[in-house]
């Protein structure tokens, strides 16, 4: 028996901003026969996750891509890995039935094969929320959010917490992770209504609009008078320039993005190195991957403060694989408020 899977590959290399151009989008024909020896398991997709790092992968060249098996190059004409969730449609192997909801590394497209040694877990069915919370925040971006976070920042309650890209899949995580905490939060954003939605709906204490500010140093000095604790930096460049002048002596800056770099390598930035050295500043970069050790506990916390209304999690849904290449570009034109996810087809 065969089907027809439908998916998303790149053209060529994308060393600049994504076009849609760039992308195309394929069908196969795709077996379902698979021998009883076999250790293969055949997903039906359901959603899959959208991730700017993904840019990375496209580029002809990037020191990302031999980092981790996670980052490695993306073959133009190829299908394109993601995290996702789907429904198990053919296995012959015990920890794995037909019909499971499985969550792992599947693709941009309907089905995904999932080779032996892939990752690839089964879902708690006890946990009463909807699929796509295990592609975002019970995902990677979750993990990103709560490792980075409580792992490499070490907050502690009462600091002062800077957040960029705060509206995105991680940063309206890490912000409420610290009013949770009890740290006084202040994000960084792109539009007024994501300023808005900080402040209103997600409880931040303060919020501002960096494209309205003519000087980044002097924001974060008016929404920090007596300076920066932590920040959770998702973009690099400027805003990381200006919150270093703004740090306290021992404070911290963990860097889990930098977006502002990945389509333009000239927005690069130039920290005061004396700062950081006379201020006793630490920087720290991660990945989520580092997390996996504490994934049950991130998991158990993560739980409990959406059950008790502690946290909240965004999700911009699109529908059907047609709509992945407009969705990963608007990452870049910062369409999203929450997670980007696709939804690829009806549980």
């Amino acid at each position: 028996m065969e089907v027809k899977n439908k998916y998303v590959s790149i053209k060529a290399n994308i060393n600049g901003a994504p076009e849609e151009s760039d992308f195309e989008i394929k069908v196969e024909n795709l077996s379902l026969t698979v021998e009883p020896e076999s250790k293969v398991v055949v997903v039906k997709n359901l959603f899959v996750s959208i991730d700017p790092y993904q840019i990375n992968r496209m580029k002809s060249q990037s020191s990302s891509q031999t980092s981790i098996s996670y980052a490695t190059a993306i073959t133009p004409g190829e299908v394109i890995d993601t995290y996702g969730v789907g429904r198990v449609l053919v296995s012959h192997r015990p920890d794995f039935k037909k019909g499971d909801l499985v969550a792992g590394l599947l693709t941009w497209g309907e089905y995904t094969v999932v080779k032996e040694g892939s990752l690839l877990n089964k879902l708690d069915p006890s946990l009463a929320f909807p699929l796509s919370y295990h592609v975002g925040v019970f995902g990677f971006s979750g993990l990103a959010a709560y490792g980075g976070f409580f792992e490499v920042c070490k907050p502690k309650p009462g600091e002062k917490v800077f957040v960029s890209a705060a509206s995105g899949s991680i940063g309206h995580l890490v912000g409420q992770y610290a009013k949770s905490l009890g740290c006084y939060v202040v994000g960084s954003d792109g539009s007024q209504e994501k300023v808005n939605f900080l402040k209103e709906t997600l409880g931040f204490d303060d919020a501002f609009n960096y494209k309205q500010e003519t000087d980044l140093k002097s924001a974060l000095k008016r929404c920090f008078p007596q300076g920066i604790d932590v920040y959770f930096d998702n973009v690099g460049g400027k805003m990381l320039e200006a919150a270093v002048a703004n740090m306290n002596s021992f404070s911290r800056v963990t860097i889990c993005g930098v977006i502002s770099e990945y389509t333009n390598a000239s927005t690069r930035a130039a920290s005061d190195v004396k700062d950081i050295v006379y201020k006793r500043i630490r920087i720290q970069g991660f990945l989520a991957a580092d997390f996996m050790p504490v994934y049950a506990d991130f998991l158990s916390k993560t739980v409990e403060y959406l059950q008790d209304g502690k946290l909240k999690t965004m999700e911009d849904i699109s529908q059907g694989v047609d709509s992945i290449p407009s969705a990963f570009i608007g990452l870049f034109n910062g369409d999203n408020i929450g997670k980007k996810i696709v939804k690829v087809a009806d549980e």
